[in-house]
């Protein structure tokens, strides 16, 4: 059994949904602590796959088919900017991640994760750096590849996490066929890296000096990240990334660790056969938390807003099999409890985000989707 008691509230539907326009209430639901009204701030996008806010209050949005969007403070969703590279869209590939940098007040540059076609069939994972300006972007390169290219069309990770000292956490997915090379350090699949803001090798790395290891590398043993966020006290790096049949996981992901994939899982191969070794093994990190069934988690984000008091210090993580926004109440690295949220409004959860307002923002990955704006009502 799992260390934790899962803490799951049946959340009751108060009231019925309304038209699907752009700021009107789809619904009111109840939580633990609070009657949250879920409203529609965006619409017109097809399946969004991640969101940065940026100092102004607008909202940058990437669309998977291979579209970035700016959306205003009211909801009003730009043309395609232009200025992007050839992106591969294939299967779970395209347009991924978004984050913005640190200084971007000063230098206006943004980063993006996305599918690129290598040559031939293969492509994989890589991010670009560029100028946001009126009209798009400029000054675009890559500063990152993932390495090697491969012929598939699953398991690109990938998200984007700026660590306190500015520098650049991007995970990556093992492309499912090569769910082994998770395990050895010649490749950048089912890794998380470390780079400078420029792309280059931080010092500090900790396979810098191993020979043989790509030195971009900070954990491995990796599946297929989905979600990033670093912890507002610590500066730490959490993860969760997608298990096969069961076995998503919410990981502290630390330098240097091997998180066991495919070795070891709390999940089952999609025939129902056993994958690896077993739960446990010498050596390989043991999740904070995972879910079996899996409920294929997605972005994620600590809340530390003040319209939600009550949920300061806890992690926000998206579902998109589970359709839900799962909130999960820490004490320090412990996982004690867990509340499923949003299961009434039957949407993937791709992306969860933090506004400037303290109010929580979701990408939902449907072929019309939205961004939800989720707000705390008198209870």
């Amino acid at each position: 059994m799992q260390p934790w008691t899962h803490h799951l509230l049946s959340l009751c539907l108060l009231g019925a949904a309304l038209p699907a326009m752009a700021g009107e209430t789809l619904a009111t639901l109840k939580s633990e602590h609070y009657a949250l009204r879920v409203e529609r701030f965006a619409e017109g996008l097809a399946n969004p796959w991640g969101a940065a806010f940026l100092p102004d209050g607008r909202m940058l949005v990437t669309e998977r088919e291979g579209r970035l969007r700016l959306i205003d403070k009211d909801g009003k969703v730009s043309t395609p900017l232009a200025g992007l590279p050839a992106i591969a869209v294939t299967g779970q590939g395209g347009l991924l991640d978004v984050a913005v940098d640190p200084a971007f007040a000063q230098n206006r540059t943004v980063y993006l994760s996305f599918a690129e076609p290598r040559g031939g069939r293969t492509n994989s994972t890589s991010v670009l750096r560029a100028k946001l300006g009126d009209n798009g972007l400029s000054e675009v390169k890559v500063i990152f590849r993932q390495q090697p290219a491969i012929d598939s069309a699953l398991h690109f990770g990938s998200r984007l996490a700026f660590a306190p000292d500015g520098k650049l956490f991007i995970t990556t997915g093992d492309r499912y066929s090569q769910k082994k090379r998770a395990q050895t350090l010649d490749n950048h699949l089912g890794k998380v890296i470390r780079v400078n803001s420029d792309g280059s090798v931080p010092s500090d790395n900790p396979f810098v000096k191993r020979e043989g290891a790509l030195p971009e590398i900070w954990s491995y043993g990796h599946r297929n990240l989905q979600g990033a966020a670093i912890h507002p006290q610590t500066g730490q790096l959490w993860t969760n990334e997608h298990g096969a049949k069961g076995g998503d996981e919410v990981n502290l992901t630390q330098a240097g660790r091997n998180y066991g994939w495919p070795v070891i899982t709390w999940g089952v191969d999609y025939s129902g056969a056993k994958i690896g070794e077993g739960t446990t093994k010498s050596g390989m990190e043991q999740p904070l938390h995972y879910w079996v069934p899996s409920i294929a988690t997605s972005g994620m984000a600590f809340y530390g807003g003040q319209p939600f008091a009550k949920w300061r210090g806890n992690l926000l993580v998206g579902g998109l099999r589970g359709q839900m926004l799962a909130r999960l109440e820490l004490d320090g690295t412990r996982i004690v409890s867990e509340e499923r949220l949003l299961t009434e409004i039957k949407q993937r959860i791709r992306d969860v985000r933090v506004g400037p307002d303290g109010l929580i923002y979701l990408l939902t990955d449907e072929a019309k989707g939205s961004v939800l704006r989720v707000s705390p009502q008198a209870n």
